[in-house]
């Protein structure tokens, strides 16, 4: 632990200092004093309730660092504390590619967007057959997100059952590694599956310093519950820190099981959360990379029993509340609790894409995800990725220019004319957005073509097989 950890006494002047590039995202679902109440509340959880911590190294650090340790490993975390935390904790990181380009910089002023990881089954895109997903499925999965020009890292998506499922996670980053040169988003199902996988990437990045020097991967590590931090968790978290990788860290949060029913109280309960593991980050190694969770609130249908992926309760307010104490977040859309390709599918995706968009994480991750997290698909992200580029397109800044307001052009032509032939027409049409799945064509082509629905065009095996690219969008790359 750095010998510089100096909470105690009277409280230092809050870190937080307003939001990051807040002018950049236009949705804010709560306001800044509701960001407040939240923070606050979470702080004095951290007071009054405490944590579990249920890794012996992580109860020391905290009471190496004056926090108040009870005998069974309940810790209670001082607002200075937080506070001196949220101060040393980076407000904007890089994240590489495996060339060690720039990737993702998460600093709040742009999102980027991936798949997600261990689904339990796939929904075959050619036999429409709901299965148990392979090897073959996973670097099927990790090719298409490698050449979906609007995914922007890779995760696995499926759990494979034709390897020893105790190390499967190995199986998957080594899989992910070989098949992408984008970023990378895993998750691994103990410590050592963290260790070999970081282990694994320092091999490729050429050592441990030239791997913190330039990251191209992330860790999502979950908690049990936002008071209930387990030892796997912990120990991943401490092992990241060390390593300078980031980590993406979520505790578990389902209103009205783990937390209130009450939007509020759930975010204020995994919040408590994030700012342990934020806390725990900064003692190991100040400056650590943290991304904090940005999506909860929501919990189980009480007529089903089954957690809601797509629902609007667990929309934008950990996103915003990241943004005001200054930390890049991490959040989920682009799933649906669909069973299929459907209707429904699209909706939700869309839905939920929108409003994250619109409300600025740093990272989305579960595109293409159905069946409430349980099932993967490989046309429902192909899908997802048409979405996320009508919406880049929609945040794009308007040209305003001289050349975009063409008044000479306009003047030329004049009321009686077209601009079909003109110049202007054949510099610019390709500043305008034209979808790859989304049906444009008159009927007629529409009819000569098949007369597919989305999801039959999505699910296509040759746009699968292709690397995603859908053939009539090189057509706009033809002089």
């Amino acid at each position: 632990m750095s010998s510089d950890v100096t909470h105690g006494g009277a409280a230092a002047a809050s870190p937080i200092a307003g939001d990051r590039t807040a002018a950049s995202w236009p949705y804010r679902r709560i306001t800044a004093e509701q960001c407040e109440r939240l923070h606050e509340a979470a702080v004095a959880i951290l007071q009054r309730t405490g944590v579990r911590l249920e890794l012996p190294r992580a109860v020391e650090l905290l009471r190496g660092a004056d926090c108040a340790v009870s005998a069974d490993g309940i810790a209670r975390i001082p607002a200075t504390l937080v506070d001196w935390a949220l101060e040393r904790a980076p407000r904007s990181f890089t994240i590489y590619d495996r060339g060690g380009k720039p990737a993702m910089v998460l600093d709040g002023t742009r999102t980027c967007y991936g798949p997600g990881s261990d689904c339990l089954s796939i929904l075959d895109h050619r036999s429409g057959e709901r299965r148990a997903p392979t090897m073959a499925d996973v670097g099927e999965g990790v090719g298409l997100a490698d050449a979906l020009a609007e995914i922007d890292y890779v995760m696995s998506m499926f759990l494979p059952v034709d390897v020893d499922n105790r190390i499967a996670d190995r199986h998957q980053f080594r899989l992910m590694l070989s098949r992408t040169r984008k970023p990378i988003v895993f998750v691994t199902y103990d410590a050592s599956g963290c260790y070999h996988a970081v282990a694994m990437a320092e091999l490729v990045a050429g050592g441990a310093d030239a791997l913190a020097a330039k990251p191209f991967l992330a860790c999502y590590v979950n908690t049990a519950a936002g008071l209930l931090h387990n030892s796997d968790a912990l120990d991943k978290l401490i092992f990241l820190a060390e390593r300078g990788v980031p980590v993406l860290y979520i505790p578990g949060s389902q209103a009205g099981v783990t937390g209130p029913a009450t939007p509020a109280g759930a975010v204020a309960m995994f919040w408590a959360g994030v700012l342990t593991g934020l806390v725990i980050a900064q003692l190991v190694r100040q400056g650590a990379p943290f991304v904090a969770k940005g999506w909860g609130g929501g919990g189980l249908d009480m007529r089903t029993m089954v957690y809601g992926y797509a629902g609007p309760d667990q929309r934008a307010t950990a996103i915003t509340l990241a943004r005001h104490v200054g930390l890049p977040s991490f959040s989920l859309a682009g799933a649906s609790d669909a069973k299929t390709v459907d209707q429904q599918a699209a909706a939700e995706a869309a839905l939920s894409l929108a409003v994250e968009s619109l409300a600025g994480p740093d990272l989305v991750h579960d595109l293409g995800y159905l069946e409430s997290g349980l099932t993967g698909s490989l046309a429902q992200l192909a899908i997802c990725d048409e979405i996320v580029a009508w919406l880049r397109h929609l945040k794009a800044p308007l040209d305003t220019s001289e050349a975009a307001l063409a008044l000479d052009l306009i003047d030329e032509v004049g009321p009686d004319g077209q601009f079909l032939a003109a110049r202007h027409t054949a510099t610019h049409y390709r500043e305008l957005y034209y979808p790859a799945l989304f049906e444009r064509a008159t009927r007629e082509a529409w009819s000569a073509a098949g007369g597919t629905t989305l999801a039959e065009r999505a699910g296509s095996a040759a746009l699968i097989d292709s690397g995603g690219v859908p053939p009539h969008r090189h057509l706009l790359s033809c002089s």
